[in-house]
This record gives structure tokens, sequence and C-alpha cells, in this order.
């Protein structure tokens, strides 16, 4: 007979999906204020080391979230014992939020311990949680545990580090939690797991991530609004206004229209979900939400500065974001589709084209070229998958 502890495992019924909860989306508000947070120190610190320095907490939010994405995929949130976890994983977050902007600074071991804390934390609950008789499960937390205990050792020490070894230190225990399912949690004596063995509801955590891409266009429509409520109604403003509100109904239009719901059937009756699940939805996402981040930004410095030249850093993020976004939808859509998609590929080479003369545009003609270029690319692919294999 199973152990009690068992049944706060999420019941799988086959071809049937696992809708995502109330405490879920309560648990993701407090990455609307990560994400929020995110842009906004890479606009305040928009050089080579700041760009780096938002790289490496994007990834580390990203790792967080989608992380804890796969444990409410296994454990069921409307159990007591899991919403509570829940709970303590959103005062983590909250915590981790705040230290964002001074993260490389003055709260820097805040934001290490709260990251270690909330990575451990919610795997030994997993591991504490699985009754042996599920022998893959408690494996693959037991694994994933070890894993993660080590990267968090680098974490507090970069903690605890000044100057930029605490980069050098951070960047060690990322490349330790990102390398890890690649290596399928291999650990002396215990092996590694399978693929078999990473059983997930395909269409629960389909779903989950195409609401942090909702999370992350919610903030870029944020950013624009409050950006554009402090300014004069000229006609410059005007236009930028419209097309960074423009450029993320293309995004969404591009993410949404087509894909979104594509890939949560794909995966839903896959015979191997967890690959899908690793593949599709925790490494291919990271592009396109950072190319979402990334051209809030472009906006917010379109909206401000509309006219004369373009500098290096609205070049960088007005190109960036799109090309970011793209890129990780080709690949995303490939995982499921079989085919790279002929409207997004010609939209990446548009936007590496447009790279070569950006600095000689103003802001916002730059900002009006992007997002024509994902209008175009959004209409092409609606039309052209009107009948199949038209790409």
């Amino acid at each position: 007979m199973d152990n009690p502890r068992g049944a706060l495992f999420r019941p799988i019924v086959p071809h049937q999906h696992s809708r995502v909860t109330y405490v879920e989306l309560f648990f993701d508000l407090v990455f609307v204020f990560a994400v929020t947070q995110i842009s906004h120190t890479l606009l305040a610190h928009f050089t080579p080391f700041g760009v780096l320095h938002a790289t490496l907490l994007f990834l580390a939010v990203w790792w967080v979230w989608v992380y804890t994405s796969w444990i409410t995929n296994w454990l069921d949130p409307e159990k007591t014992p899991v919403r509570l976890l829940l709970f303590l994983m959103m005062l983590g977050g909250l915590v981790l939020s705040t230290s964002i902007p001074t993260a490389f600074d003055g709260r820097r071991l805040w934001f290490a311990v709260a990251y270690a804390a909330m990575q451990v934390g919610k795997t030994v609950f997993l591991w504490v949680s699985t009754p042996p008789s599920r022998t893959p499960t408690r494996m693959n937390a037991i694994r994933i545990t070890a894993w993660l205990s080590m990267s968090a050792i680098f974490w507090i020490a970069g903690g605890v580090t000044e100057g930029q070894s605490r980069l050098v230190l951070w960047a060690i225990a990322l490349a330790i939690e990102y390398v890890s399912p690649l290596a399928r949690f291999w650990i002396p004596r215990y092996g590694a797991s399978s693929i078999a063995d990473w059983v997930v509801e395909g269409g629960h955590m389909a779903e989950r991530c195409a609401l942090f891409v909702i999370i992350a266009l919610g903030e870029s429509i944020v950013v624009t609004g409050a950006t554009f409520a402090d300014l004069a109604w000229t006609t410059e403003n005007l236009i930028a206004f419209v097309s960074a509100f423009v450029g993320s109904i293309a995004m969404w239009w591009i993410y949404f229209h087509k894909g979104a719901e594509a890939g949560s059937e794909e995966i839903s009756k896959s015979s191997e979900p967890g690959r899908l699940a690793r593949l599709a939805y925790t490494y291919l996402h990271m592009p396109i939400v950072a190319g979402i981040i990334v051209a809030a930004v472009a906006d917010e410095l379109v909206l401000k500065h509309p006219t004369g030249h373009s500098g290096f850093n609205t070049v960088l993020s007005g190109i960036g974001g799109p090309l970011l976004f793209l890129f990780g939808t080709i690949l995303f859509k490939h995982t499921f589709r079989g085919f790279l998609q002929l409207s997004h590929g010609v939209g990446i080479i548009a936007l590496c084209v447009l790279a070569w003369f950006a600095h000689e545009l103003s802001p916002l003609m730059l900002s009006v070229s992007t997002s024509a270029i994902m209008i175009v690319v959004a209409v092409w692919e609606s039309l052209s998958l009107r009948s199949p294999g038209a790409e």
C-alpha cells in the first residue's frame, strides 16, 4: 500500500488536461514583479557588465520558476501541504525579486540565500512527499536535490564574495543547474534518470509556460503605458506608443495564434512528454521570454527619446528583443511541427539586415520597422497555415 503522503501527487488521467490552479496563478504574481525588476535593472545599467548581470538574473528567475512548475506538475496544488509550499515559495520569491536591483551589490547574500532556499527546499519537499513505492519519482527527487545542493554552495559563496568573483561563482552555479537535466541528473551510485521516468501532464506544462509568456507581455504593456502616461502627447510620442503596442500584439499573435495550442496538443499526446517538456518548455522558452523583456526595454527607450539617431543600446534592444523572440519561437515550433517556419526565418533575416543600418534611423523609425517585420511574420504564418504544408 502507498504511503499516505502519495496523496499529495496530482492525479494524471490519460488524454485529460489538468487545469492550472488558482494558487499557481497566485504564485505567478511574484514573478510579474521579478520580470519588472529585471527589465528596470537592465534599463538602469545598460552597460556590457549590466547586460551580463541582467542575463544571469533572468536565467536564475526563469530556472526557479520553471523548476517550480515541474514540481506542481507532479504534486497537486489543491492539497494544503503543497499550497503551503507555494506560499513559502512566494515569500522567497519576493525576497529574491526585491534583491534583484542590488543583487550584485548590497543584497547579494539575500538574493543567493533566497534562490538556493527555493531551489533546494521545494525539491526536498518533493523527496519527502514521495512514497517509497514511487521509486522513479523518488530517485528523481534525490538526484535533483544532489545537483541543486551542489549549485547552492556556489550561490552562497558568491553571496559572500566581493568583486567579479561573484559573477564567476554564480555563473558556475547556473551552469550546474542548466546542465543537470541534460545529464539526466546523473549522480554516483544512483546513476541517471531515464526520459521514461519524467512523467508529466503535458497540457499543464504547456499552459504554465504560456502563462509566463503572458506575464512577460503584460510587463511590456505596463512599461509602455506607464512611460507614455508621463509624456506629452506629441505626434512622435503617439506613434512610438502605437508602435510599441502593435509590437506586443504581434508577439502575442506569433506565439499564441497557432503555436501555443498546437504545442499543448502535441505534448499531451506524446509518448515522451518529459523529453518535450525538457526541450520545448524548459529550454526553448527562455529566448522567447527574454526577447519580450528586452523588447520592453527598447519600447521604453524609444518612448523617452523617439528622435535623433539610434544609440547602441536602442539598436541592441530594439533588434535583439524581436530577434531573440523569433529565434525561440522558430525552434519551439520546430519541436512539434518538424520543420522551420519560413515566415519566422525571413523575419530573422530581415531583422539582421535592419541591424546593419539601424544606427542611421531614428529610434522611432527603428521601432516602427521592427514592429512592421513582426506583423508581417504574424500575418504570413496565419495565412500559410490555413492549408497544411503551405510553409
